[in-house]
């Protein structure tokens, strides 16, 4: 590296900052609904995925969740064997197969979802209002700029 080449500070490197706290997050997440609930944290964004948008395929998730086709199928099969998530085809397009939660997957996620609310009110209990506005707008502008 030359003397004019900057010099990287992992610790202040954005990418690592921002990847750094999801991973604390995602695994404090994952304690309060693995083992009692037998959900992965993938499960769980599938989960939480089609509670809001029921009716979508495995690619269509994989787009809301930025999951890799692998994790999207690996997650799909176990939540599918746990008979939480119903894998029918598509009433437009016979090709095409749709996901949407069983009735055991709706109440899975109706017992998980207070204690991930909860985990996050405590979290932003911390910020200020304006802190929280702030935060709110700086991840829209971040996330725009690199999904544009």
């Amino acid at each position: 590296m030359s003397e004019n080449s900057p010099n990287l500070i992992l610790e202040s490197f954005l990418p690592y900052r921002l990847s750094y706290l999801t991973n604390i997050i995602s695994r404090e997440l994952s304690i309060l609904y693995s083992e009692k609930f037998k959900i992965s944290a993938h499960e769980w964004k599938i989960l939480a995925n089609l509670k809001r948008h029921p009716n979508i395929s495995a690619a269509e998730v994989g787009d809301n969740t930025v999951m890799d086709k692998v994790a999207v199928s690996r997650a799909v099969n176990g939540l599918s064997d746990k008979k939480l998530v119903n894998k029918a085809f598509s009433d437009q397009d016979r090709r095409r197969s749709v996901l949407c939660l069983t009735q055991k997957g709706i109440e899975i996620y109706q017992k998980i979802e207070p204690l991930v609310i909860n985990y996050e009110k405590s979290l932003l209990n911390i910020l200020t209002p304006k802190e929280l506005s702030d935060l709110d707008h700086l991840l829209h502008k971040l996330t725009n700029h690199v999904t544009s």
